[in-house]
């Protein structure tokens, strides 16, 4: 299946299950150094009774299950999980160019030092660093990184 074949919608109730397992899977692979705070179960329920009912969030839709997941919370670009099979073939790109009409303002986040790969794809896509932590301030007590996303302002 290719990207056009993806679906790209916003997350009901019925969709926080096949969330919660494409972010352990994509955790999983591209995070594997990383202590996880909370066990399966816990993050099935996170998406279930917080993510999908108090955020924005966004799924792709390849067939009858979810290949990605896109979860804004005011001007927070909160989550931005692909699962492992859909990473490099555009959709990622998707996602925040949708992430961007949605917040035209300007996007914040956070994401793992050691997450090179996001980092790079972040930075392509215009965030730019804006500060470290040592990583006290998250629960999974991994030091993180700050970017910003700000729209270029028009000349005139």
């Amino acid at each position: 299946m290719d990207g056009d074949d993806l679906l790209l919608r916003r997350a009901g109730e019925r969709d926080a299950d096949g969330m919660a397992e494409v972010w352990l899977r994509s955790f999983a692979a591209a995070l594997p150094t990383v202590r996880r705070a909370h066990g399966d179960d816990e993050v099935r329920d996170w998406f279930s009774h917080v993510v999908v009912p108090r955020c924005e969030s966004w799924v792709a839709v390849a067939g009858d299950g979810v290949a990605g997941l896109l979860v804004l919370d005011g001007a927070e670009l909160e989550q931005l999980y692909l699962d492992p099979p859909w990473r490099g073939r555009g959709l990622g790109d998707r996602f925040v160019e949708l992430a961007k009409r949605r917040r035209p303002q300007g996007l914040g986040l956070w994401t793992f030092q050691v997450n090179g790969p996001a980092r790079r794809f972040y930075e392509r896509h215009g965030f730019v660093e804006a500060g470290r932590t040592d990583g006290l301030r998250n629960e999974e007590r991994e030091p993180d990184v700050r970017y910003v996303w700000r729209p270029r302002k028009w000349a005139g």
